[in-house]
């Protein structure tokens, strides 16, 4: 199996499946880990980006859960091929970058995903659809000890397990999940609400993660520290916090449809009109008229078409998913006018 075969594939959070799956589009548990008596990423030299590189690949060759998986020496990759895997969510924007001595770990499914000197020097990542956060934990869990019996991770008595940034360490968890929230943003409610869940301690952050913009409606919470605190209770407070905005968000949808039904319908059908018509779209507007779709396809007003095949636009109408369809680099104007023939295409 190779990254092209994922072109032909769901990844995990387009399924559209399981609990909330409306609204939480997809659940996520990433354990930060070291390697003992060896300098963190940013502080190692050539020689021991290297020898984590050959570490980790000894670890997953002989580990029963990931015996299936790609390990992909990133500079064999090209930009492309990069851009593609932080696309499907599968790392980070940031471990595309300097990718020399970097590695991506993924199964075949596209569940778990490890990546090998970003900031740390493994950052192991489970993936569910809908709000399933206890069994990612669940995984990621089965993931951590089994490694660990192959890998001496860095870990101190006081302190936990170490890593490069402070707020990771303790247990080294970070939980988020990914929510659609349009009513929230359509209403003017969204900004005073990410404003309370940041004070109570969560990161709010957009589509791809920490530095980007929250496109479509799509917004990232997730905790900010992971010391002085259990894995279960990171899991339970993230859940928590869930739990109320799809509350919010299902009354606002709730409201809309029985106070101001009209406007919505308009804003839905004058999204996928455009989407339908357009001879030429850029990404940005693209997302944004697909989240109006997909509160169309949720809420019942738009028939014959279900969530899944507007959470796949999301996904395949993305620069690098474009060109790696094309097998060819494509220009911005291109890429624009192919985006516009794909979406055309899936919404007759």
């Amino acid at each position: 199996m190779t990254i092209d075969d994922f072109l032909d594939q769901d990844t995990e959070w387009l399924k559209g499946t399981g609990p909330s799956a409306n609204i939480v589009m997809s659940s996520r548990t990433r354990l930060a880990r070291n390697i003992d008596k060896m300098p963190f990423s940013n502080r190692a030299n050539k020689q021991q980006l290297e020898d984590v590189l050959n570490m980790a690949e000894d670890a997953v060759r002989r580990s029963g859960f990931l015996k299936n998986a790609l390990f992909i020496r990133l500079k064999n990759l090209s930009e492309v091929d990069r851009v593609f895997l932080v696309e499907r969510h599968l790392m980070s924007p940031e471990h595309a970058k300097n990718a020399e001595y970097k590695a991506l770990i993924v199964d075949p499914k596209e569940i778990v995903s490890i990546m090998v000197n970003e900031e740390d020097h493994l950052r192991i990542q489970v993936m569910q659809s809908g709000l399933n956060l206890t069994e990612c934990w669940r995984i990621i869990d089965e993931i951590d000890t089994e490694l660990s019996k192959t890998l001496p991770f860095a870990f101190s008595a006081k302190w936990g397990y170490l890593t490069a940034c402070p707020t990771n360490a303790g247990t080294g968890l970070r939980g988020s999940t990914m929510l659609h929230l349009p009513a929230l943003v359509f209403t003017g409610q969204i900004g005073k609400i990410l404003q309370a869940i940041a004070k109570l301690g969560m990161n709010i952050r957009g589509l791809y993660g920490e530095g980007t913009e929250a496109m479509g409606n799509i917004f990232q919470v997730s905790n900010q520290i992971s010391m002085g605190i259990t894995e279960e209770d990171v899991i339970d407070n993230i859940e928590r916090i869930t739990n109320q905005l799809i509350s919010r968000e299902d009354a606002t949808r709730k409201m809309l449809l029985t106070k101001n039904k009209e406007g919505l319908v308009d804003r839905v059908s004058r999204a996928f009109g455009t989407l339908k018509s357009a001879h030429i779209i850029n990404s940005n507007e693209t997302v944004t008229l697909l989240s109006a779709i997909r509160l169309g396809v949720d809420l019942g007003l738009i028939k014959n078409m279900d969530r899944r095949t507007v959470n796949e636009l999301f996904l395949l109408t993305q620069p690098a998913h474009l060109q790696k369809r094309e097998g060819k680099l494509l220009n911005a104007n291109d890429r624009d006018v192919k985006r516009a023939d794909i979406v055309k295409e899936r919404l007759k």
